[in-house]
Order: structure tokens, then sequence, then C-alpha cells
């Protein structure tokens, strides 16, 4: 996992990525959770999605948000963490310019960057979401919403209540033209510390569904 320093809008911005195993790989990159609330990189959800993606043969990318570790600057709460992301994909993009799709997944604060981000960036064909915090951001720029997912939640989430979730799922799944699917975790809490295996289950059999060559969604 080699370290990476790379330009952002506010100073250096420092990450680990593994390049794509071929030229036209995929490309996804993972979102950490909240700075202020120790949030970095090194996340164990962060870690395992990344893991994740690079078996499968992405090129992947994640990185510290401003303020955190090497990363220059300061907490700009999610303003400049959504420039952060935008510059970190540019960056992934520069090396791998023929990606043939573009994957987003962000734990948290980190799932509220990475969903305004595919607002912005058309090539972003899908997304996972893990614990988004539906009661405590605005999350109504996701109209429409412009690519299939998964929102996966924990059923004893104390920072995100799973009722807002669901009202966050069901407003989506109005839309036509994309397809979201939500788990929720038995036993949870929000930080997943003892069921990482469902978690991380319930990632791959969706992922094992979106990759298969005969998706019915694209």
């Amino acid at each position: 996992m080699p370290e990476v320093i790379f330009p952002g809008p506010d100073g250096r911005l420092e990450g680990r990525f593994v390049p794509g195993p071929r030229p036209r790989a995929p490309v996804a990159m993972i979102l950490h959770t909240h700075p202020q609330a120790g949030g970095t990189m090194n996340n164990h959800i962060v870690m395992e999605l990344y893991k994740t993606f690079q078996r499968r043969g992405f090129a992947t990318l994640r990185f510290n948000f401003r303020g955190v570790g090497k990363s220059q600057g300061t907490f700009d709460n999610g303003v400049g963490e959504l420039s952060d992301a935008a510059s970190a994909l540019d960056w992934v993009q520069s090396f791998h310019p023929e990606a043939q799709t573009t994957w987003i997944a962000g734990v948290s604060f980190g799932a509220w960057i990475g969903m305004q981000l595919l607002m912005r960036r058309p090539e972003i064909r899908g997304f996972i979401s893990v614990a988004p915090p539906a009661n405590m951001y605005d999350f109504t720029f996701l109209a429409p919403c412009p690519a299939s997912g998964i929102i996966i939640q924990a059923e004893n989430d104390e920072v995100s209540p799973p009722l807002a979730t669901q009202k966050l799922v069901d407003k989506l799944r109005t839309q036509k033209h994309i397809t979201i699917h939500h788990d929720t975790i038995p036993k949870a809490n929000h930080f997943f510390e003892h069921e990482m295996p469902q978690l991380m289950g319930s990632v791959d059999k969706y992922l094992d569904m979106r990759l298969d060559p005969n998706s019915p969604i694209r």
C-alpha cells in the first residue's frame, strides 16, 4: 500500500494508492469518517473497503481529508472536503484516463461527501454509502441521484438513526433509471465494531451483482 502525496485545493493531501493491474482498470475511491471525530483513512471500515476494491482489480485510493495526518489545511465543514475529494479523483484519473468505470465509497461523513461528488462527476457509475448521517446533513442535493448504489446502515446506529436513513432510501427509490439497494446489519452500532464480517458480506454480495457482465444495472 504505497504512500502517495498529491496536490489538493488547500495544500498537499496524503493517501494510499494501488494502481490498476491493467490499462482500462476501473477506479475506486474511499472516503473516511468525520475528521473532527477521529476519522482518518485508516478507519477500519475504510481499510476493508479499500482492500475489497483492490482485490477486484480496481485502481484504488484512500486519502486523508485536509488537516488529517499529513494532509495540509484545516477542517472546512464539508465544503473543502468535497473539493479535496474532487482533486483526489482527478489525481487517480490522471493515471487511468481510460478507466472503464468509476466507483465511490464512503463511511458516515465520507458517505455524505461521496454522494455530493456523485452529483458533480457523471463518470461515477456506482456507490457504496455506509452509515450515511441522513439526520445530521442535508441530502436533498440528490435530485435526481445520478447513479445506482447501495446504502448500508446499522440496526442500532446511535449517530444516524435507521428511520432517517430509511427516509433517504425511500426518497431515492422514487427516482427513475437508478436502483438503490438497502441493507441493515442486525445488532450493529454506527462503527460496526463487532459486525464487520456481516458488513463486508453485504458489500461483496452487492459488488458481485453489479460487476457481473450480465448485471441488469449498468
